[in-house]
């Protein structure tokens, strides 16, 4: 055995996404300076649960983290993927957090991923399980993953600061690589589908929200649905909290999302010690106007998929074949950027960025990586 060399990167930005990288590529890490001049320093919960969720999808993989938790080793193993496999996402990230590398991690494994998450399912920082499952998934049968077993189930809802929601995701894997893809168009909205929920408050949450959301879009267009998504008993997870997921379906095919959810907030984390008790929740009417808002404004700001999903986007692109992918993209969000960035680190794939003025998107073209599924190979 050789001695392992490790690419070396330093600070805590993006941690998860160079794990990503780091197994997509099998090319180990060492990750230092994470977080050294903090109150506390080190990795976060949210971190640890997701290198332990790699040890479970991946077989041989090595972690190593020394004491105060500011310098990780990582050293990929085979993706294996497995049936009836259970996590717990803890409670200081939802479950979103985990969705988005566990499902591209997923397609590259030996057999089709089926695994239980246990956690927070709507928060306000990360994508809600409902995005994930209205948009996030279209975008992945873009670049050829077979719609057959491509699936996430909501099984119980949970909010911070206790969450105590599930959902079951399966991936199916692809037989040998994506397919690169030539997005340009965005075409017109035809229709605005939503969900809304609540979990431990009255119902009566979910119809003003759904109300303020209808009355900005009725004026707009006549196709709008939302439907609710009262969840209770042991279904509502451990916290009272509501919120909305709205998507946007265009003429050609494209989903454009905007989500949001309304807890009492965390109160402990990251060292900042608010007064939960005084804070007063959004009222439902105000959420299901802003999110309506929000989504105007991705709709707006052009290109085929909303700001959230830039970074997946670039992902797939450069892990497409040694052909040239085409998309078209709004405003760069500061994730894409941290995305293309270190996509170029690990994978040494760049791509040409211009914008275009006359609609005020950003086109992007690159020629892919070439992943292809090793792990089938291997079985």
């Amino acid at each position: 055995m050789g001695k392992t060399t490790y690419k070396r990167v330093k600070g805590s930005q993006n941690i998860r996404q160079r794990l990503l990288l780091s197994a997509l590529s099998s090319k180990p890490v060492l990750i230092e300076d994470i977080r050294v001049n903090e109150t506390w320093p080190g990795l976060r919960p949210h971190e640890v649960s997701f290198l332990r969720l790699l040890e479970k999808i991946s077989d041989d993989c090595a972690v190593e983290i020394n004491e105060t938790g500011t310098k990780l080793k990582y050293k990929p193993g085979v993706l294996m993927g497995g049936k009836h496999l259970v996590h717990d996402c803890g409670a200081s990230r939802s479950i979103g957090y985990f969705l988005e590398p566990l499902v591209v991690l997923g397609l590259f494994g030996k057999k089709p991923l089926s695994i239980r998450l246990k956690g927070i399912t709507n928060d306000s920082k990360d994508p809600s399980v409902d995005t994930f499952r209205s948009t996030t998934l279209p975008i992945l049968k873009r670049f050829g993953v077979p719609s057959e077993g491509l699936d996430l189930k909501i099984e119980s809802r949970g909010v911070p600061p206790h969450g105590g929601g599930e959902v079951v995701l399966s991936v199916p894997v692809v037989q040998k690589s994506l397919n690169a893809v030539t997005w340009m168009d965005e075409g017109m909205v035809k229709r605005i589908r939503g969900i809304t929920f609540s979990t431990r408050v009255s119902v009566q949450f979910e119809n003003t929200m759904l109300h303020a959301a209808r009355g900005i879009f009725n004026r707009l267009l006549p196709d709008v649905h939302i439907f609710t998504d009262h969840k209770a008993g042991a279904q509502a997870g451990k916290s009272p909290g509501y919120g909305i997921s709205l998507v946007a379906e265009t003429t050609s095919g494209c989903f454009i999302s905007a989500d949001t959810a309304v807890s009492y907030a965390r109160g402990e984390e990251e060292g900042d010690i608010e007064d939960t008790e005084n804070k007063e929740l959004m009222p439902p009417e105000d959420v299901g106007e802003q999110i309506a808002s929000a989504l105007l404004g991705e709709i707006e700001q052009g290109g085929v998929v909303d700001s959230t999903h830039q970074g997946l986007l670039f992902l797939l692109c450069a892990l497409c074949p040694q052909d040239v992918s085409k998309i078209r993209v709004g405003i760069l969000s500061p994730y894409g950027i941290e995305t293309l960035r270190n996509i170029r680190e690990f994978l040494d794939v760049k791509f040409v960025i211009n914008p275009e003025p006359s609609t005020g998107t950003v086109i992007l073209k690159c020629v892919g990586w070439g992943l292809t599924n090793l792990s089938r190979k291997a079985s």
